[in-house]
């Protein structure tokens, strides 16, 4: 049974292009792990500040293995490989876009789709 992770970031309006921006250079990261099946970026159009993340995957499983692996390589920069690539020292990582986080899980119990025509 699928699961989806949506993380849910409070990105003040001065960063949100920076959000975006950097998930747009990032574009295809997901794609090519293991038991992923969707990926999408949700602005918020009024009323809140948060951003939602969301990912649907083929178990648990699939999602921490991303997580343990290539998430967390992304996050720490330089890909996980230590020494070469940019930010070493001296160099500084860039301030998150995000001013916070909360990851929600579900199962998903039901779905459709549109009827062919």
């Amino acid at each position: 049974m699928s699961v989806v992770k949506i993380n849910v970031l409070t990105v003040p309006a001065e960063q949100r292009e920076v959000l975006e921006k950097r998930f747009a250079s990032r574009a295809h990261a997901v794609e090519s792990s293991d038991g992923f099946e969707w990926f999408e970026l949700l602005r918020p159009v009024e009323g809140t500040d948060n951003y939602l993340v969301y990912t649907r995957w083929r178990d648990e499983e699939s999602f921490q293995a991303w997580m343990e692996g290539p998430m967390k390589a992304a996050h720490q920069g330089g890909g996980g490989q230590g020494g070469g690539g940019q930010g070493g020292e001296g160099g500084e990582r860039p301030k998150p876009a995000a001013s916070g986080s909360t990851l929600w899980s579900f199962e998903v119990v039901q779905q459709a789709a549109p009827k062919g025509e």
